[in-house]
C-alpha cells in the first residue's frame, strides 16, 4: 500500500496540465462527427427509399461518404482531446 501512494505522488507530479487550445480543436472535431453521425443515416435512408429516382446513385455516393467521415472525425477528435490531456508537451 506504501509503494501506491507512492507511485501514486510520482504520477500526480509528473502530470501536465490540460492544454485548452488542444482540447477545444478536439471538441470542434467531435462536433463535425456527430453533424455526420445524423447527416449520413439520414442521406442513406433517402436514398434507399427512392431507388427509382435519378438522383439515387450522387445521394447514396454522398451518404455513405458522410458514413465515412463521421467515423473518421470521431478516431480524430478523440485522439486530439486525448493529446491535449496525456501528450507532454
Amino acid at each position: 500500500m506504501v509503494v501506491f501512494d507512492w507511485l501514486l505522488k510520482i504520477i500526480i507530479v509528473e502530470t501536465n496540465k490540460t492544454d485548452r487550445n488542444i482540447l477545444v480543436k478536439g471538441i470542434k472535431i467531435m462536433g463535425g462527427s456527430l453533424t455526420c453521425m445524423f447527416l449520413g443515416p439520414t442521406l442513406l435512408h433517402i436514398a434507399l427509399s427512392n431507388k427509382e429516382k435519378p438522383l439515387y446513385i450522387p445521394i447514396l455516393i454522398l451518404a455513405i461518404l458522410a458514413c465515412a467521415l463521421a467515423l473518421y472525425f470521431a478516431f480524430k477528435g478523440l485522439n486530439t482531446i486525448l493529446n491535449s490531456m496525456f501528450k507532454k508537451q
